[in-house]
Order: structure tokens, then sequence, then C-alpha cells
């Protein structure tokens, strides 16, 4: 027993060094920030804050514990848009002196802090103005029961310093407690553990003791309720959805224990979502805790719910291993498709996850089409380098990392595969990587000099080249073989009827999405008599349906389209249809005359994407 108990302890020793080692050595310099975590970085935050509806303004005090480990005079921090009113330092508040740098488009200030050696704690007054991108202020005609308002942050990529004064770092992780006051006949909610109810007073307490990065830092206010669907999982949402929602995310748990058997166990507590106004700019955001997610998701038929398996894979990969990084993303989001098409094969069938692949695939194919495939930025290790950090977030980490990691598992086998990203988990576990970092595990534990195995992966090819290697896996659906058939016969046959033979929301996607390139508006309307893609359908079936609509000139579709445009703000699925209509001089007019009623709908980081292509 001793001589076991000697072992574990030397072994318990050697972990904890080679832990710090790789934590030393993978502090890399951040070009989206202006902290110097080297030197001073934060380690945690006790946020005590108003929510203002009048003013659409959060006010208060960020009170953060730093290690000072250079034991200098000055710490940096991120801010973008913020009012700075008094630093002080410590628990007895001395004030103190503070700059803020120049603004550099994007990315906002630094805000300069003078400390003394000895500074463990930093506390920052301040309030948010209107321009914070990441907050979004929606009065109650803009939410789902026109009662109440709301208010939701996104923080991802470099917009937590909009609202919050911080070291807006993937690298940097910290944890937090918060005191947030709110009107009382609404609730606030965070990326932390939650109440479940209102309460009289409007004061909610929150705490994270797991450490993140800035950017997963979420804050949501508004009439919202909470129903349980098993022990650890339920949904919030307005009351006028609650119940749909539940519905819709009955396999909630059940996708929390698939992802467990496959990579080990949940570490977060509890496994919450609220679904959002219709002007949140993504389909969901991973925030810990409790995802954030578009109404769009709620189809009535549970056919969208692999946007969860997506978002509740990230709770591994993205939020237990994060990139330390922008130019790093596809370590979070490559990986976390990767999770998420094995926990839908797990859920849901290998049927479903071959059709999951190839729509996978198309997406991939059209976006290496539309960058180019010399483009430096179908990379996965990409540099965005005096850009705007969310120009990363195109398809291309998503699908092309993907596919890498298909690549490895086809290469090693899917057991041996599942064995290293699990260990890989475990390694990296509340912690912020580089692409290298993950080159170096790769070869330290899968290809180990293995000249053989090296060469079936191609890692640098993969990795720091554009385009696609060579070795992509192919991609096979007899669901989507048969509808390509159809595809060949129905301008023979008629339309009538094929809506008993193509059913699911995929076979539909599939079928939209091969559609012939000289389909007139007369076969346009025969279908949608026959499948009621216009009028119906889910947000992904009319999204993919608009697209040959306005590229073939359906113009019975055109009032729906607007009406679509202007009710959504997720921005990759505004992107397609936006780019769609500047492709001509007509359909580029029509765009910037919904562009103009709609954008006061839209947030602020989707109005920003869509200006562009309009230019």
């Amino acid at each position: 027993m001793k001589k076991t108990f000697l072992v574990t302890i030397f072994f318990t020793i050697l972990a904890c060094q080679k832990k710090d080692n790789f934590e030393k050595t993978t502090i890399v310099k951040d070009e989206h920030s202006f902290s110097k975590p080297n030197h001073t970085v934060v380690k945690h935050l006790d946020l005590d804050i108003k929510i203002d509806f009048k003013s659409q303004s959060i006010s208060g005090k960020a009170s953060w514990q730093i290690d000072n480990k250079s034991k200098g005079n000055e710490i940096l921090f991120d801010e973008n848009k913020l009012n700075i009113t008094k630093v002080t330092l410590g628990d007895e508040e001395k004030e103190t002196k503070f700059e803020l740098g120049e603004e550099v488009e994007f990315h906002g200030r630094p805000l300069h802090i003078t400390i003394e050696p000895n500074t463990t704690k930093v506390n920052i007054y301040y309030n948010t103005t209107k321009d914070a991108v990441a907050l979004q202020w929606l009065n109650p005609q803009q939410t789902a029961d026109k009662k109440k308002p709301f208010l939701f942050s996104q923080g991802e990529s470099i917009w937590s310093r909009t609202w919050i004064p911080c070291q807006d770092s993937p690298g940097i992780r910290f944890t937090y407690n918060a005191k947030i006051t709110v009107p009382k006949d609404l609730m606030a909610v965070m990326s932390a553990v939650n109440p479940q109810q209102k309460n009289d007073t409007g004061i909610y307490t929150f705490k994270q003791d797991k450490a993140i990065p800035s950017y997963l830092m979420a804050i949501a206010v508004g009439d919202i309720e909470f129903k349980a669907i098993d022990d650890r999982t339920g949904v919030y949402a307005e009351p006028s959805l609650l119940n749909k929602a539940a519905w819709e995310f009955a396999y909630l748990g059940k996708m929390v224990s698939a992802a467990e058997k496959l990579y080990g166990p949940y570490r977060w507590g509890r496994y919450d979502v609220l679904v959002l106004p219709p002007s949140f700019p993504y389909g969901g955001m991973e925030n810990p805790n409790l995802t954030f997610l578009t109404p769009g998701v709620i189809a009535g038929d549970r056919s969208l719910t692999s946007l969860l398996a997506h978002e509740l894979g990230h709770s591994w990969s993205g939020n237990l291993v994060t990139n330390a990084t922008w130019d790093d993303i596809w370590l979070n989001e490559g990986f976390t498709t990767y999770v998420e098409h094995r926990i839908g094969e797990a859920i849901f069938g290998v049927k479903e996850a071959k059709m999951q692949d190839a729509l996978s695939r198309k997406v991939l194919l059209d976006n290496i089409v539309e960058f180019g495939n010399t483009n430096p930025d179908t990379r996965l290790k990409i540099n965005t380098t005096g850009r705007n950090a969310d120009d990363g977030l195109s398809d291309i980490p998503y699908e092309k990392g993907y596919d890498f990691l298909k690549v490895i598992e086809q290469a090693v086998g899917r057991e041996k595969f599942d064995v290293f990203i699990k260990n890989y988990f475990d390694a990296h576990s509340f912690q912020s990587i580089t692409t290298e970092d993950f080159v170096r595990y790769l070869n330290d534990n899968l290809i180990k000099k293995d000249k053989s195995l090296a060469n079936k992966i191609k890692v640098e090819e993969w990795i720091y080249k554009p385009g696609l290697p060579s070795n992509i896996t192919k991609v096979f659906s007899e669901d989507f073989n048969a509808i390509d058939n159809i595809q060949k016969n129905w301008r023979k046959t008629g339309v009538k009827g094929l809506a008993l033979k193509i059913k699911s929301t995929n076979e539909k996607q599939h079928f939209i999405d091969y559609l012939p390139e000289d389909i007139t508006p007369k076969e346009m309307a025969e279908i949608d008599t026959e499948f009621n893609f216009t009028k119906g359908g889910n947000f992904v079936i009319k999204r993919q349906w608009f697209v040959p609509a306005i590229r073939h000139h359906y113009t019975i579709a055109y009032p729906t389209i607007e009406q679509f445009m202007i009710s959504t703000s997720r921005t990759g699925s505004l992107q397609t249809l936006y780019k769609e209509m500047v492709k001509t001089p007509e359909g580029k007019a029509w765009a910037k005359q919904i562009f103009e009623k709609a954008k006061s709908g839209y947030h602020l980081t989707t109005v920003q994407s869509i200006e562009g292509l309009l230019k």
C-alpha cells in the first residue's frame, strides 16, 4: 500500500509539473488583445452591475483579482466604447490613475491602469454606451410575447470588452461571481449557475467556478421562465415559447449522456438552453451552463435539433479546451462539428449521420469555390492580424476541421481515435491551446513517428495549406442517392407525389440544393405547390429554398423572402441570401431596400457583416 501510495504521489507531482510547463509555454501573443498576460493577468472577476432599460445601459463595478507576475506598475485591459469613470485598488479602494490609448478599428482601446508591485485587486467603475456591439436591447415589440423588454449579450469573438472591461483574449481564463440588478418583473440569467424562477427583489447572484475565457461571459434579461427536461437539463424561454421549446428539446438529456459515453463526463454541472428573440445573430452560442439559441431551431418536428448537439459539443471542445487565439478557431469549431456528428449518429442513427456528412461536404465545397482554392483563409490555421477577428468565423473551420478529423479517424480506426480525443480533452481541460500545441500532442500520442501514418494523415497539408487535400474522405448517402434519381426524372414524370418520397428536412435540403440550373419560375411554382416550401417549411428549408427562388426570379416568393430577412438576424443565413441578391443590379437594389427596413432589428455584428456585402 505504501509503495503504491508513493508511486501515486510521484506521478501526481509529475502530472502537475507537466501541466505547469504546458501552461507556461502556451501563453502566446494574441493580436486581438491589448493585454500583456505574461506580465499581469486576471484570475477572477466579481461583477456588480445594474441593468437600465430606459437608458439602455449597464453600470457598475468590475473587480478583478490579478496576478502581477512581473511585479510591475501597470496592468492593461481591453475596452471598446465603454465609459470608465473611476479605478481603485484593493479592498480599501485606493483610487489610482488610468488612461486610454489610441483606438484601433474593431478592437477598441487599451486601458492602462497604474498598479503597485503587490496589487492583487483592481476595481473598475464603468457604464456601457449605445455603441456596445455585444449588447442587443429589444423593445417589447421585438420579443416573442411583445409585453416586456429584453437584453442579451454576444461576446464572441472580441465583443465582451464592449460590456465589461476585461483582458479579452480566448487564451486568458478566469472564474467569476456576479450580482445583477434588473427590473423586478424580469429575470436575469448568465453563463453560470442560474436561478429557475423570478424573485421579488430583481437582484440575482451568479457563480462560475470553472475558469472560462472572456468571450464566454454572457447575460440575458427578460420575461423568462424555466422548464426542466430532466434532472440536469432544461429550457429557459419567454412564456409563449416555453412548452414548445421543452417539447422540441426533449432529447437534450439523451444528448448529454451520449456525449459523455464518447468523451467523458460533462464537467459543468447543469446544461440548460435559453431560446432568445429572433435578433440573435447565430444559430446558437455555447455559453457555459446555458446555451443561447435562435428561435428558428423550433421547427415543431425536432428536425433541427442537430444544432443543439453542436452547442453541447462545445462543452468539451471550446469551453473545456479552447483556442488560444482566434487564428486557432478551427480547434473549437472543427472538433465541435466532429462531436456534433458523433452525437447525432448515436441518437439518430447511421443513415442520419451519412446525410449530415453529405450536407456538410457541400457546404465546404461551396465555401472553397467562393473563397478560391488558393485563398489563405481556406487554411485551418489562419491569420487575422490587422483584421476583425470575426473574419475567421466562416464555415471553413467548421467543415474543413471536421473533415480533417475524419481523415485521422479513418487512418487509425474509430476506436483508437475515440480514445485519443477523450485523452486530448482530459489532458488540456480548462486550458487554452494553439494549433501547434495540438499538432505536438497528435504527433506524440497518435502518429508517434510512424511515417506511413503521417503520410496518410497529411497534417501540414490540412492545417497550413489552402484548399482541399487529396486524401479527403468520400461521403455517401443511400437516401440522397435515391433523391438524385428523382432529380433526374421529375421533369418527365411530374412533381405530383414527390412530397411523399422526400420527407425529412435533410432530404428536402438535398433536393433543393440540386435543382437544375436551368429551372424555370413555372417549375419552381409547381414544386412549391407540391412541398409548400415558401409558406411552410422550417427555418433551414426556407433559407435553402429562397436561394434558387432569388436566382431564378421566382417572384411569387419575394414577399415571403423579404419578411424572412426582416424577421431574423442569423448572420450566416442572411449572408447567404444577400450574397445571392447582389449578383445582379436589380437584386442589389432590392437587397439595399430590405436592409434599410431590417437593420434596426439586426444585431450589430450582423449589420457590420451585411454592410460589407452591400458596398
